[in-house]
């Protein structure tokens, strides 16, 4: 279990570190007079088109090992022409083709988890994957600080070597699903009654699927999953994970109000915050003679940006690392709890920033402190809507369990990458909204007397 926490841990960190080293270094990468939120844009609309477009098009078995492999080279690949070309369009493509790896490669794992049984290895899998995802905000903001003081040729350059780790880690020490079957059928959840035990695929056996018009290699590679079968699939996932609304249950009116959904929207507030309102969260610097624990941590106007950032990016860490440090998930009946929290921490910062919580003669002190704590909650309700979306997807069984073990393969893959790009989706949206949100509210600051969002 050790080697199968560590893999997944490190593919999820890897996979998301370029993404963050990329927002990271927006100041860097283009020119003063282009808006960084171009940056946010190419770094997430790729991502979202390998999400919403791979499980949707591609047939048959997944072929992780040249998925993976290929996810590798293009990042690679993408971070190369960052680092070396100076031209915006060109670091742009660049940035492009490192998030669709990321996005397909995000999408890949959370497939591959589902090759792992019994349930609670799967989950298992989810757990490490999610937590590294966490560490990956960390990682990458780190790393930059450490390294931009080499130049964008250099410091990017040198990035463009982390992505080789995914199939070092794949190959090497990634275990095969086999490992955890000894005495157990392939899947706990299909009938078990005169079904002969069948394993699952190994990494030799990946090579030889379907995916991308590869011939069959033989009578149980021969499945693949029509429109129809994955519509069928993905329907009640809609309105359960990703949609804004839930469907309504004839057993209880209360049941019929509307909720928000635990992906899409707690992604939408949650980037609208760090990305439209957390730039105009600022206070005078505070005084060392009255406040000597702040004036340590802030010390300039510029600092407090960079500082909610951090608080944000621990917490995200700590929250995804949920399950994998044994706190149980969440009933599925509270999955919706998040985004509205969520929602509330959007409406209580937008007051903060517009008009002030706290009466203008009040110390900064109890705005700064406030704040700290609405971003840590906020960072906690992001994690853990995500690792617990992912890891109660993970656990469900197929909703027409057949003895066609190839066949629910391929249908517990589908089902968990069908849902992947809900979160892109709420990223691209508050990309958008973020902006002349962080413009209105630095006019209605100026309109009160409040200049410091113009001294930035």
């Amino acid at each position: 279990m050790l080697r199968l926490g560590s893999s997944f841990f490190l593919f999820g960190l890897i996979n998301n570190v370029l993404y963050v080293i990329i927002l990271s270094a927006a100041l860097d990468l283009v020119p003063p007079s282009t808006p960084k939120g171009i940056i946010a844009f190419c770094n997430i609309a790729p991502a979202l088109v390998a999400k919403v477009g791979w499980p949707y098009i591609l047939k048959g078995r997944i072929r992780y090992a040249k998925r993976l492999t290929g996810c590798c080279l293009l990042s690679a690949f993408g971070m190369l022409i960052v680092a070396f070309f100076d031209t915006l369009f060109m670091r742009l493509l660049g940035i492009g083709l490192a998030s669709f790896s990321s996005g397909l490669g995000e999408l890949t794992f959370l497939q591959l988890s589902t090759t792992y049984a019994p349930p609670s290895v799967a989950g298992h899998s989810v757990g490490y994957f999610s937590s590294g995802t966490g560490a990956a905000g960390l990682v990458g903001a780190f790393l930059w600080w450490e390294v931009r003081g080499l130049g964008v040729r250099v410091g990017v350059g040198l990035s463009s070597i982390m992505p080789f780790v995914i199939p070092l880690t794949y190959y090497v020490l990634l275990p095969q699903p086999t490992a955890f079957l000894a005495s157990s059928a392939a899947y706990e959840d299909l009938p078990s009654a005169n079904m002969p035990y069948t394993p699952l695929p190994t990494a030799d056996d990946d090579m030889l699927g379907e995916e991308e018009g590869s011939s069959p290699a033989g009578p149980k590679h021969s499945v693949s999953l029509s429109a129809r079968d994955k519509w069928r699939l993905v329907r009640p996932l809609l309105v359960r994970y990703m949609l804004p609304l839930c469907k309504p249950s004839p057993r209880s009116s209360f049941r019929r109000l509307l909720t928000p959904c635990p992906t899409v929207c707690v992604y939408l507030f949650e980037y609208t915050i760090n990305q439209g309102i957390a730039p105009t969260l600022l206070y005078p610097v505070p005084s060392p003679n009255e406040h000597a624990f702040l004036s340590k941590i802030i010390r300039s106007v510029r600092d407090y940006y960079p500082l909610w950032q951090l608080v944000y990016q621990t917490t995200v860490f700590l929250s995804r690392s949920s399950i994998s440090i044994g706190i149980p998930p969440l009933p599925a009946r509270l999955l919706s709890l998040p985004a509205i929290i969520q929602a509330v921490i959007l409406l209580l910062l937008t007051v903060e920033s517009a008009v002030g919580l706290f009466p203008s003669d009040a110390d900064e002190a109890w705005s700064i402190t406030a704040v700290f704590l609405l971003i840590s909650l906020e960072g906690i309700c992001g994690g853990s809507a995500y690792v617990n979306v992912f890891y109660r997807i993970n656990q469900e069984k197929p909703p027409h369990t057949t003895r066609d073990i190839e066949r629910t393969r391929q249908e517990r893959e589908f089902t968990i990458g069908s849902v992947g790009f809900a979160d892109s989706t709420g990223i691209l949206f508050a990309s958008i909204f973020a902006v002349p949100m962080e413009v209105a509210l630095c006019r209605q600051q100026v309109a009160r007397g409040k200049l410091l969002c113009k001294g930035l």
